[in-house]
């Protein structure tokens, strides 16, 4: 199954197809600005029972004319049978669409990013038929924006500078500073990159991070995501009153609550049970009394 970081690797080049000129700047290679961009089908199947896809595919047209195929590819980990998979990816579309095409790949692994770099070859190793060198987005070159005046310069850049460092100890000053950077940045423009941020995050701690730099610092996002944190955090704030008012009746009653019972109380998140803790709590004996079952 995909994953959400799998999906915002190459995705955002959808969303902003002009992103690769600036990436690739970064890369050592200099491929200028778009003049339009066309998303292609992904679809790379022959007629036969032999199903290939690429992640992302994108037609650069440039203002003199020139135009060439973008593939994007999200690589998770290390796949020994990927790059023979890249390679006919390639030769397919040179066949298909008779113009020349390039292949960037996108990783979040340092170790991942450095194999993918790597050039590949296919035929006998002293005279090798076919060479691939693709060209690598990952946290070993993409920069580590803090800066938020610099984030403000190109927000694409630093969305995918972000997700490529998920893992980086320093994300949460990156993810602060990206914050940051769209305090003053109208929704239409805010909307995506605070998406797929949090999708390119997936399932690691920095995306709780980015959850809760956005319902503090971007207020005026209505976007899904942002309704549901605000829920969460609406639901966070009762529950946490309702464990302060059982406390208070403990405390009234003159019950003791050792700090095991304190924690356990303060921790829960669940309101229905908190609703029934509060109800037993003025006419709790003991602690115990409130936590009782039935």
């Amino acid at each position: 199954m995909v994953s959400s970081s799998h999906e915002a690797m190459h995705r955002i080049f959808q969303e902003y197809p002009g992103l690769f000129s600036r990436v690739s700047e970064v890369l050592g290679v200099t491929i200028g600005p778009p003049a339009s961009a066309t998303v292609m089908p992904t679809d790379l199947t022959e007629n036969r029972p032999l199903e290939r896809r690429v992640d992302t595919l994108l037609r650069i047209d440039m203002e003199d004319d020139q135009s060439y195929l973008l593939a994007i590819e999200a690589q998770g980990k290390k796949d020994p049978d990927k790059p023979a998979s890249w390679m006919y990816y390639l030769s397919y579309l040179q066949a298909k669409y008779k113009l020349p095409p390039m292949l960037l790949v996108v990783c979040q692994d340092r170790a991942t990013a450095e194999w993918a770099a790597r050039p590949f070859q296919v035929g006998h190793p002293q005279s090798p038929a076919l060479t691939l060198q693709a060209l690598v987005a990952g946290p070993h070159n993409m920069p580590v924006i803090t800066e938020v005046a610099e984030a403000r310069k190109d927000l694409a850049l630093t969305t995918l500078a972000a997700i490529t460092h998920a893992g980086d100890p320093d994300i949460g000053a990156i993810l602060k500073t990206l914050s940051t950077a769209l305090r003053d940045v109208p929704e239409t423009i805010a909307n995506p990159i605070v998406e797929l941020t949090a999708q390119g995050l997936g399932n690691r701690p920095a995306a709780q991070q980015w959850r809760n730099l956005v319902a503090v610092d971007l207020s005026f996002y209505k976007s899904f995501m942002s309704e549901e944190i605000r829920d969460e955090g609406r639901a966070e704030g009762r529950a946490e009153g309702i464990a302060r008012g059982i406390l208070l009746f403990l405390e009234q009653s003159g019950v003791d609550v050792p700090d095991e019972a304190r924690e356990r109380i303060l921790g829960c998140a669940d309101l229905d049970v908190l609703s029934r803790w509060l109800l037993r709590a003025p006419a709790a004996a003991s602690v115990e009394d409130v936590f009782a079952e039935g």
